[in-house]
């Protein structure tokens, strides 16, 4: 089976490193796989399936035409068009959507081909972006507009920003005109959360399909290192926290509440913060800039005693399948599918409430892992099933 995945990165963190375990995965089992991706660079394991739909000025272009006139995903014309005719070349037998925002495709152009190829089509939803004028998510702000008709967005500063004109009317009426009729296809959900959530979308008439995400057990599980000795902190408790950027919807002001919260016997770590970021925080954080490394993150995780998760925006994070695979008790806030992953080892907390974390890290001894299924194998197998399927 030709199988093409289409995704704003490959490899690395976030979708792409889910896109690349699932292309190993299907490689492993003898299937033909492409993932196309728009923009970052591609990790050497990963350069036998990777295929650039973007150029650097392109993808530039595109997201000063976002920025502007709020067209993220109405931009890269030429990109797509030369991209639609390579599928078309490739022939795959099943087309794999990921996330298609992040300035590298056009949407209309994608789709007027999608809704004529008569191939198998598959959506994976990272986030909401399908289905709104403008955001990825909407939960912090509570906006329920994209169940009717979305204007006036009061997210628009976020990503993906905009500066100056507010499309998002625009946006939503021609996304709900292009995503909508597609003839066999079926979108897939990592959490029921979303799942629920889209059934109140315009792409309520699809078929949906929840299948979690997996991370690559042989990478992600148990792994001795050295880093208490490292840093310090053979005598310390570790709280963690990783995200690929932070900021207040991450959850960074919680960890800087919950600094002043746990005694001198525990230390927190932070993994992706930028420069200014790690020079305000205070006593008790060790600040990281952000690691690429899958094999640096596991020995983080697996040396951690718990690991925190304080997001008041997500789908079904990573992250958080990360860490139980090696061994680390979740806590998390229950936002979106986050909760999800987390009640397999460890606790969903009311969000915000911080001083509920501090409890439960003080009670941590306390957590059952329960059935759990985490690996990228076992995504696949469930792909697999799909991809055979006719909708």
């Amino acid at each position: 089976m030709k199988v093409l995945m289409i995704n704003v990165m490959c490899g690395l963190r976030s979708t792409g490193r889910i896109c690349s375990d699932i292309a190993c995965e299907l490689d492993k089992q003898g299937h033909e796989v492409i993932v196309a991706y728009g923009r970052g660079s591609v990790p050497d394991n990963c350069q036998q399936y990777a295929h650039r739909i973007d150029t650097d000025f392109e993808i530039k272009c595109h997201g000063l035409k976002a920025r502007l006139f709020d067209r993220c995903g109405f931009g890269s014309t030429i990109a797509t068009t030369r991209f639609v005719k390579w599928i078309k070349e490739y022939d795959p037998d099943v087309i794999h959507l990921h996330n298609l925002h992040g300035y590298y495709l056009n949407v209309r152009v994608l789709f007027d081909y999608l809704k004529n190829c008569n191939k198998r089509i598959i959506w994976t939803l990272h986030d909401c972006w399908p289905f709104t004028g403008h955001c990825g998510y909407f939960d912090y702000v509570q906006c329920k507009k994209w169940k009717t008709e979305c204007n006036h967005c009061v997210n628009g500063k976020e990503y993906p920003a905009r500066l100056l004109i507010d499309a998002s009317k625009r946006n939503y009426i021609e996304k709900k005109e292009l995503f909508t009729g597609i003839p066999n296809m079926t979108i897939v959900t990592p959490s029921y959360w979303l799942a629920k959530e889209l059934k109140e979308s315009f792409l309520q008439d699809y078929p949906v399909r929840v299948i979690p995400n997996g991370v690559d057990t042989s990478v992600f599980k148990p792994t001795a290192s050295k880093l208490r000795l490292k840093l310090n902190l053979e005598d310390k408790k570790i709280i963690l926290g990783v995200a690929a950027v932070w900021h207040k919807r991450k959850g960074l002001e919680d960890f800087l509440m919950l600094a002043k919260l746990v005694s001198s016997d525990y230390r927190i770590i932070l993994i992706g913060l930028n420069d200014n970021q790690i020079r305000m925080l205070p006593p008790g954080i060790i600040g990281i800039k952000r690691t690429d490394s899958a094999q640096e993150l596991a020995e983080y995780y697996s040396v951690a005693d718990v690991y925190v998760n304080p997001t008041y925006e997500d789908n079904y994070p990573t992250t958080n399948i990360e860490a139980i695979a090696c061994g680390t008790p979740v806590i998390t806030y229950e936002t979106g599918g986050s909760g999800e992953s987390a009640r397999m080892y460890g606790k969903a907390i009311e969000k915000g409430r911080i001083d509920e974390v501090y409890k439960c890290i003080e009670n941590g001894s306390s957590f059952q892992m329960k059935h759990v299924r985490i690996s990228a194998k076992a995504t696949v197998d469930d792909y697999m099933t799909l991809y055979e399927e006719r909708a």
